[in-house]
């Protein structure tokens, strides 16, 4: 029978750290802290807003913690009286010092989103999309001072999908997460000591943090990169690109055969079914399209509103 005694501190911050969170509530652990990055502006009025972890943790009533970095004594003392057992970290957004890993009984555990060592690093879901990559997954690590270096404890994986967006991969390695961290903390807790498996030394690779400049459409590209641009980069931060003299963000694309010789970024057709586009190899089909101020409209619409483009194109 699993003990409810498990001490557990609670580190994330984002969307993708909330069903984490949840799962470790629904296991019995005793949650004595949660952890998240200090309040930061958002949004038009540029006010102050909580993180998404933070306010689920509120909601439950767990105390919240937010320092800046854990450089200060204060800050470390502050998290060893907690006394937590396990400290959980799930997209935290801070890189834990040698002091902090020391601090829980067992150590600290990571749920990363890929199957490591590919895409270490910041952005794993959208590298993954950019790269073609047809798999994808999520560790449950024990973390060392390396950056996501540490032995696995439990994966799970999935397959990409050809139309797979960043929105849809991260919900699903969110609940993955969720799943084999739920896992990890049920056969702990019934006194399981989990097996580390050492990460390959081949196959590192790492995921670069997204930079807004990145989604700037290059038509002398492949349309097929163009394709999985557009994917990695939706819900953020949505390709754009400069279509007849308008830009526009690209929401959904998809690659077709182009025609020969036709200069990048020319509109090679435009219908209902969408506005071809010449790229270096092959053309991108612009499916769904928002202009400057406007909202997200398919093809059809936007052409509506700029019938040149048809005849343009004929």
């Amino acid at each position: 029978m699993a003990s409810p005694s498990l001490r557990v501190v609670f580190a994330g911050t984002p969307d993708f750290a909330v069903p984490c969170l949840e799962a470790c509530r629904a296991s019995g652990a005793e949650i004595v802290a949660v952890y998240t990055q200090p309040d930061r502006p958002a949004g038009r009025g540029r006010k102050l807003a909580a993180s998404p972890v933070k306010e689920a943790a509120l909601a439950a009533g767990i105390p919240v913690e937010q320092p800046e970095s854990f450089k200060a004594e204060e800050d470390r003392a502050r998290l060893a009286a907690h006394a937590p057992d396990l400290m959980v970290v799930v997209a935290y957004g801070l890189i834990l010092p040698r002091k902090v890993l020391a601090i829980p009984r067992l150590g600290c555990w990571n749920v990363h989103a890929s199957l490591l060592p590919r895409w270490r690093g910041a952005a794993p879901i959208q590298r993954a999309i950019l790269a073609g990559d047809t798999e994808s997954g999520v560790d449950l690590m024990q973390m060392e001072a390396g950056l996501d270096t540490g032995p696995v404890l439990i994966e799970r994986r999935t397959p990409i999908a050809a139309d797979e967006t960043g929105g849809s991969l991260h919900d699903r390695l969110a609940a993955l997460g969720a799943d084999a961290l739920a896992e990890g903390l049920r056969r702990v807790m019934a006194g399981e000591t989990l097996v580390p498996h050492a990460q390959a030394e081949e196959g590192v690779v790492y995921a670069h943090k997204l930079d807004k400049a990145e989604a700037r459409l290059d038509f002398a590209q492949p349309a097929i990169d163009l394709e999985r641009k557009v994917r990695a980069f939706d819900p953020w931060p949505v390709a754009e690109a400069d279509i007849a003299g308008e830009r526009l963000r690209i929401w959904s694309a998809r690659a077709v055969p182009g025609v020969p010789g036709a200069e990048p970024g020319q509109v090679l057709a435009a219908t209902r079914d969408g506005i071809d586009v010449a790229c270096g190899d092959g053309a991108l089909r612009l499916l769904a399209v928002q202009r400057a101020g406007g909202r997200r409209i398919g093809a059809a619409d936007y052409l509506n509103a700029r019938p040149e483009l048809k005849q343009a194109a004929s």
